[in-house]
């Protein structure tokens, strides 16, 4: 692995048109039919908890965090987490995704769930939602539905339906 010159920093509203670009290279046009997506239709990600990863001025990478809740616990929904294919495998997801759980942590939240590859997640601490514990709207693999405690015990019998925070809605 060579060592890159990567610089994470918060995402700013400047930002949302490389990312968009960033996301349809990577993800495609499938990427609106997904659930994730249909949560992120209604409330917008947070600001001071989503991050980008640059190499001087070139946008690498980026993550995002969307306020949500577990039935009537709040948590985030980290994702989309995309970093551009020449720069995969050189430690810039793993560099997001540490400063944007520990961020989250520092700013008081307890909860982190997405939808991810567990053998890569696991790394930082998500595990697999036990099975019939949360609904997700729409279809979702749920054996990828993972969750990380960001505090001891906050997913002690939490469950429910995942939906947006609507205190946070547009």
């Amino acid at each position: 692995m060579s060592e890159l010159d990567v610089t994470i920093l918060a995402e700013t509203p400047k930002d949302a048109q490389a990312i968009e670009r960033l996301h349809e290279r990577t993800f495609g046009p499938g990427r609106f039919v997904l659930s994730a997506y249909r949560l992120r239709e209604h409330v917008d990600h947070l600001l001071e908890l989503s991050f980008t990863a640059r190499i001087g001025t070139l946008l690498v990478g980026s993550v995002r965090q969307l306020p949500i809740c577990i039935g009537d616990t709040p948590a985030l929904m980290l994702g989309p987490l995309t970093v551009e294919p020449p720069f995969r495998k050189r430690g810039v997801g793993r560099m997001l995704l540490d400063r944007s759980l520990r961020d989250a942590k520092a700013k008081g939240h307890r909860l982190v769930i997405l939808v991810g590859d567990e053998p890569y997640y696991s790394r930082v601490g998500f595990k697999v939602v036990p099975k019939g514990r949360v609904i997700m709207p729409g279809p979702v693999d749920y054996s990828r539905l993972l969750v990380a405690e960001l505090v001891e015990g906050a997913f002690d019998g939490v469950s429910g339906d995942i939906r947006p925070d609507w205190n946070k809605a547009r």
